[in-house]
């Protein structure tokens, strides 16, 4: 059971709820943002969200095996060059070195993959899913029981 629920308190989740609804319409692939919302809560600990990604990810029709190995990407052959720059520009600004930030490789393998505008973009999404993860574990959400909308096949 969780502690307590921001569910119920919808004015405070607002900025996060708009700063999805702007990555939505970003032009970012949604399944590149549904695997670095994956790839973030991974390494956030966060069961809550990884349950809810993981079953997004799949209604939109990610495959299982790059589900399960997403822990796994750089050993893994069956992820874009695009996704690649995506996962380590995830890794890198969930985790912020507190001497030197972003690595300047991380900076460059993104910039080779992603416009600037394509980086902010991007950088939203990794700020945006830290902060869901933020909210879900202290108030200790429980996973399992999320279940996504229906997608309509496009």
């Amino acid at each position: 059971m969780s502690r307590f629920s921001y569910y119920d308190y919808p004015d405070a989740l607002k900025p996060l709820f708009a700063m999805k609804a702007y990555i939505d319409h970003s032009g970012l692939e949604k399944g590149l943002v549904h695997l670095v919302m994956l790839r973030a809560s991974q390494l956030n600990g966060c069961a809550y969200c990884i349950d809810m990604h993981s079953k997004e990810a799949r209604a939109e029709g990610e495959t299982e095996q790059r589900l399960y190995v997403l822990q796994a990407w750089r050993e893994a052959p069956f992820y874009s060059e695009r996704e690649r720059a995506a996962f380590a520009w995830c890794e890198a600004v969930t985790r912020l070195d507190p001497v030197h930030g972003v690595p300047d490789d991380v900076y460059e393998q993104a910039r080779a993959q992603f416009s600037e505008r394509e980086l902010i973009d991007l950088n939203l999404l990794v700020i945006m899913i830290n902060g869901w993860n933020r909210i879900a574990i202290p108030s200790k959400q429980e996973p399992g029981n999320f279940q996504p909308a229906k997608h309509k096949a496009a």
